[in-house]
């Protein structure tokens, strides 16, 4: 395949713009069900979702094991699910998505999720079961900046995404490809195939092109995202958790994710996913033209910093140095199977129970959201 050449991020047309109003809430463990559902009322849930389509509640599982920050939290979770019945939102379904380093149903058991589906009656899909929805080839209306040169024999999506609403539930924490990752980069693993690992050298575009794609095939958009416990460092799964105690949502998926980004301290029209996004008029990625509502975090910096480990050194080579020109012969053959096996014995078998297995435990035994995290199924141990 001949290496993709980003277009120009010239502005998309035809899409309704998108009120840039971001919801900040502190919260605490006692209070948290209620100020999600109070949050999500404030960023207009009700007008963001078309009542009449299915919903999907796409939560983020980073690492199926419950490392702080890394994933939907439980409670975001319940509180969003509250919220949207609240908002008249009945026909609610997940789906999950499994990726080279995760396990959906381990993840969906260790992160406490499956409890709530039960309690709350909400269906679970699998977008990787044949019997829960097939997969069809796409071709979006917008121009695309990499997707389509991507995957020229066609741009595969799941067929049960179109017609529907999308809430996204990431956390706020940092990513060693794309900096920050959050609403924007959550419709990666439910939208793309297990082949979305072609993308990684055009990552910030092709979260842009998604962004694009969903507008199309979704009736409505929102994200809700949990920054209780926030993640620096080379996120989404070996990061350094710090205790925020805070609440975001929005309809605009470009305008959270620029807040969180700015929070955390980095300049957000500075991330390429973001700028692009914004210069093509899918949201606003511009923290002077966003309008916060709640807390007042305009002058919030948390200095938080990506770094590397071992898992984003062996991607930067691959991915983004002069041997990418390989990357054919790495990632479109066998010899990927490799690398699949390297992280998963970096995050499964060294990570977790030699070092972040400790920094789980101490959580539980310091953290107030530890604690809440515990009392949601106290029988389990991980």
């Amino acid at each position: 395949m001949k290496l993709p050449v980003p277009l120009s991020p010239t502005k998309v047309t035809g899409f309704a713009p998108v009120d840039p109003t971001v919801v900040v809430l502190k919260t605490t463990p006692a209070t948290v069900l209620e100020d999600i559902q109070r949050a999500m009322e404030k960023a207009g849930v009700r007008s963001a979702l078309n009542p009449k389509s299915p919903t999907i509640l796409k939560d983020n599982i980073s690492w199926h094991f419950p490392f702080p920050a890394a994933n939907t939290t439980p409670w975001q979770l319940e509180g969003t699910i509250l919220g949207l019945q609240k908002a008249g939102l009945e026909n609610l379904v997940c789906v999950q998505n499994k990726t080279v380093v995760t396990d959906a149903f381990k993840g969906e058991d260790l992160n406490k999720y499956v409890p709530l589906f039960r309690k709350y009656k909400i269906p679970v899909k699998f977008n990787f079961k044949e019997e829960d929805m097939k997969w069809v080839v796409y071709k979006p209306k917008t121009p695309l900046l990499v997707l389509d040169q991507i995957y020229p024999e066609g741009i595969r999506l799941p067929e049960f995404f179109f017609g529907t609403n999308i809430v996204h539930l990431p956390t706020v924490k940092c990513h060693i490809y794309t900096t920050t990752t959050g609403a924007m980069k959550n419709a990666f693993g439910g939208l793309l195939s297990t082949y979305r690992h072609y993308t990684h050298s055009w990552i910030h575009e092709t979260l842009v092109d998604l962004l694009a794609i969903q507008k199309e095939i979704h009736t409505g958009l929102f994200a809700v995202m949990d920054g209780t416990t926030v993640g620096n460092g080379p996120g989404p799964r070996t990061m350094y958790p710090e205790e925020k105690n805070l609440i975001l949502a929005s309809a605009d998926q470009v305008a959270i994710d620029a807040v969180a980004a700015k929070m955390m301290g980095f300049d957000p029209m500075s991330i390429p996913y973001i700028r692009l996004a914004h210069e093509r008029g899918l949201g606003c990625g511009d923290p002077r033209v966003i309008k916060v509502v709640g807390e007042d975090v305009s002058k919030v910096n948390w200095k938080f910093s990506v770094g590397d480990n071992a898992a984003s050194l062996a991607g930067d080579l691959l991915w983004f140095s002069p041997l990418r020109k390989f990357q054919n012969l790495f990632f479109r053959t066998p010899l990927v199977n490799l690398f699949i096996f390297g992280s998963e014995a970096y995050h499964d078998y060294y990570r977790w129970p030699l070092r972040d297995r400790r920094v789980f435990s101490r959580w539980l035994k310091s953290s107030q959201w530890g604690a809440l995290f515990a009392s949601y199924d106290p029988r389990q141990s991980v």
